[in-house]
């Protein structure tokens, strides 16, 4: 079991083998705003990096600059972790791992802080402090001690792992408590998730049956080609966009910064089932999307910051194929007003295509599935 743990904490700083040809020349379409490329070092909490990305990139295409803290999300998770393994008696999983919809929530919890506010250098080893905390929760829960009278034991861990946390939060001549920072760059039910799979009907929210999906966050699903439209066209209006999906095929390259298929590999909606059921999809990464490119053979790419380091080719960012999108996405996270208004996306970028109509009872703008 402890093995096991290990390698599903690790999942999301693999990488398959390479086997593929380089792609014909990259040429960049849209490269929207972002913030340093950062690296999670060997924590699988790609999720909360990739989808604090996202929202920086929202940020600073509305012209408003933040740069967040993944180090405050865990920590919060952590301290969540605490209490939930304290009255489980210990009974129910010790992980950190999660969903780009788990930094939501912990967001709408317990706020956020700067990166600049609160980070750790190097960041910790999340699996050994949940470990630890999981043997402070079932020596507490053994002797009854109460949450409060366990806590600071837990904080006082948590302050020699990351540091000691700041009360308040200062920026730009104002002060603001986590919480109030938090629903300033964030508002609740800003975002949406989107799947695409036939299991359950399109046009209805469901939770996807996945081992990080513990807190059984709703995803709308919808067609294949209305997902992967949202998506294109959100990137090309600026929008923040973050990726779930998998990086085990052979076709996924950090270090040459590429992810491709195969070519004649069967990208349709059926195609892509079948890899879910048969757990050849699975949900092991999450990148923030931050651009369109396409290849001197047309094929478009969309352009996506990884949070393993900058030592690939693009200083960290990876090109990721369409078709690669099409069969390997698991699901994004994408602003609601998305799907009410159309997108003010940039004209004269070449990125008209083809696509899917609607899924029943979405109210997503006309030029949305194009």
């Amino acid at each position: 079991m402890a093995a096991a743990a290990c390698l599903a904490a690790a999942a999301c700083r693999q990488e398959a083998g390479h086997q593929l040809p380089a792609p014909a020349r990259l040429t960049n379409v849209v490269v929207n705003g972002m913030t340093p490329v950062k690296d999670q070092g060997s924590n699988g909490n790609c999720w909360a990096y990739a989808m604090l990305a996202a929202i920086e990139t929202e940020h600073l295409t509305r012209g408003d600059s933040v740069n967040l803290s993944a180090d405050y999300a865990m920590r919060a998770l952590t301290e969540e972790l605490f209490a939930r393994l304290y009255l489980c008696q210990g009974h129910t999983a010790t992980s950190l791992r999660g969903m780009a919809q788990t930094l939501l929530n912990v967001m709408q919890r317990k706020g956020m802080m700067p990166y600049d506010s609160y980070r750790a250098d190097p960041s910790p080893n999340c699996r050994t402090i949940a470990r630890k905390v999981g043997l402070v929760a079932r020596a507490a829960a053994a002797r009854r001690t109460g949450l409060e009278r366990s806590m600071p034991q837990v904080a006082q861990l948590l302050d020699d792992a990351y540091g000691p946390l700041p009360r308040r939060v200062y920026m730009l001549g104002a002060e603001y408590t986590p919480q109030e920072f938090g629903r300033s760059v964030c508002a609740p039910g800003e975002y949406v998730a989107l799947t695409s799979y036939t299991h359950h009907p399109f046009g209805q929210p469901f939770a996807l049956e996945l081992p990080d999906n513990w807190e059984h966050n709703e995803q709308l699903n919808v067609p294949l080609d209305s997902l992967v439209g949202v998506m294109r066209r959100a990137v090309a209006a600026g929008r923040g966009v973050c990726w779930e999906g998998d990086v085990s095929d052979p076709g996924f390259s950090f270090r040459r910064g590429v992810a491709r298929l195969r070519p004649g590999t069967d990208t349709s909606q059926g195609a892509r089932q079948r890899a879910f059921e048969r757990f050849e999809t699975t949900d092991d990464h999450c990148m923030a999307v931050v651009g369109l490119a396409r290849d001197a053979r047309g094929e478009r790419y969309f352009v996506m910051k990884n949070s393993w380091g900058t030592r690939n080719p693009y200083g960290g960012l990876m090109y990721v194929s369409e078709d690669y999108v099409r069969l390997r996405t698991v699901a994004i996270v994408v602003p609601r007003a998305l799907l009410q208004a159309p997108c003010a996306a940039r004209t004269g970028n070449g990125l008209s295509g083809a696509g899917g109509a609607g899924a029943p009872h979405l109210h997503m703008a006309k030029d949305m599935t194009a």
